[in-house]
């Protein structure tokens, strides 16, 4: 019974459930801004039930589809279906119930979204095979994640604009540079398995490098969104403290101390996308 009772908690950790902050508040921002601080309270609603659903099933089957890898790489061999703790058929249970949560909420927004369903679908299957044949996997991660955004304005407008492409991919580059830099830990690892990543490919220090520079890259776009909408200098001051925290984020890592990788590539940017969302919410609100 008492493994019974900590099973739903056990599934959260093993998809790392707090980490829908990487997505949400980048798609909670674009609703802002795109709606100019009128909320469409019930379409956020399903908006934000389908982010839920689709990057909790996605990662569900991340863990399902490296169950082997998990198994073998020293660094993973605790989680908690290698290490036993869950079952498959517990992951199976929960992908399922969240791929019909985020076709249910798709299905409730409007044609566009219902549309390009299957081919959020598709990219929620396959990423996590893309390590197994290109080193750009890192990039396909990023274009997976900025569905949420994306979605979220199509949700709005039910047809596409420049400035939706401009926020996605700045959050793929985003997503993708902090992907490159955990990766680093499994260089060996990969080479061995005869994975594909960037680090695995170039080494350490070229992929710190790429990392860096997709980083770069996402800070200006991230800057042209602003520029697209006419926002003020609340909007850039938070876009400046975004871009201290990734220059942070660059210098915790080289390639002779990678201790720091996990803080990193994960805990800043959980700060990252919650201030960028906090400062969109002052400029439209405050000004």
């Amino acid at each position: 019974m008492k493994a019974d009772f900590f099973k739903p908690v056990k599934i959260a950790q093993a998809v790392m459930i707090q980490h829908t902050l990487f997505s949400l508040p980048f798609a909670a921002a674009a609703l802002v801004l795109e709606s100019k601080g009128v909320l469409p309270y019930e379409k956020m609603l399903w908006i934000f039930l389908a982010i839920f659903g689709g990057r909790n099933a996605a990662n569900a089957l991340n863990r399902l589809i490296d169950h082997a890898l998990d198994a073998k790489n020293p660094r993973t061999q605790k989680r908690d279906l290698p290490s036993g703790r869950l079952k498959r058929w517990d992951l199976m249970v929960f992908t399922s119930l969240c791929l019909i949560l985020l076709v249910f909420s798709t299905f409730m927004l409007n044609t566009l979204c219902l549309f390009l369903l299957p081919l959020a679908l598709i990219m929620i299957f396959s990423y996590s095979y893309t390590k197994r044949f290109t080193y750009l996997c890192h990039y396909i991660l990023g274009l997976t994640v900025a569905i949420a955004p994306m979605g979220t304005l199509l949700a709005l407008n039910g047809a596409f604009k420049v400035s939706f492409f401009v926020i996605s991919s700045a959050v793929a580059l985003w997503v993708a540079g902090f992907d490159i830099i955990y990766a680093t830990q499994d260089i060996q690892f990969d080479r061995n398995e005869g994975l594909y990543s960037i680090p695995a490919r170039f080494g350490a220090k070229k992929a710190l490098f790429v990392a860096s520079v997709s980083h770069l890259l996402s800070f200006l776009l991230l800057l042209l969104w602003g520029y697209l909408y006419s926002v003020g200098i609340i909007y850039y001051i938070g876009c400046i403290v975004v871009g201290v925290l990734l220059i942070c984020e660059s210098a915790l890592v080289a390639p002779e101390k990678l201790k720091h990788v996990t803080t990193a590539s994960y805990h800043i940017n959980e700060i990252v996308s919650v201030l960028f969302f906090v400062f969109v919410v002052l400029e439209v609100y405050l000004t």
